[in-house]
């Protein structure tokens, strides 16, 4: 079995963060992650970071974040997979 992490990463239209942080807060995937995590940075950018134990690792298929509407983020969504190599501290 694998960890994977899906990162989510989107860049908000001009004043529109806490939206778009609002928005993804409220996507409601087919399954729970094992753990979900939401950050922000400047330039109103929204990253969602979600934890998949898959004993396919990166092939695995998981239920993703959707692209918001177009008018709430100024380019198209950026999406990464990582499997878990190595784990320290708590």
């Amino acid at each position: 079995m694998s960890t994977v992490a899906l990162m989510w990463e989107a860049r908000a239209a001009d004043g529109r963060g806490n939206e778009l942080l609002e928005w993804a807060r409220s996507q409601v995937l087919e399954r729970e992650p094992v753990r979900r995590e939401l950050l922000r940075a400047a330039q109103d950018r929204v990253l969602v970071v979600t934890w998949w134990e898959a004993a396919e690792g990166l092939a695995a298929q998981l239920p993703e974040l959707p692209e918001p509407a177009a008018d709430l983020i100024t380019r198209p969504v950026h999406r990464w997979r990582f499997e878990s190599v190595e784990t320290s501290g708590t």
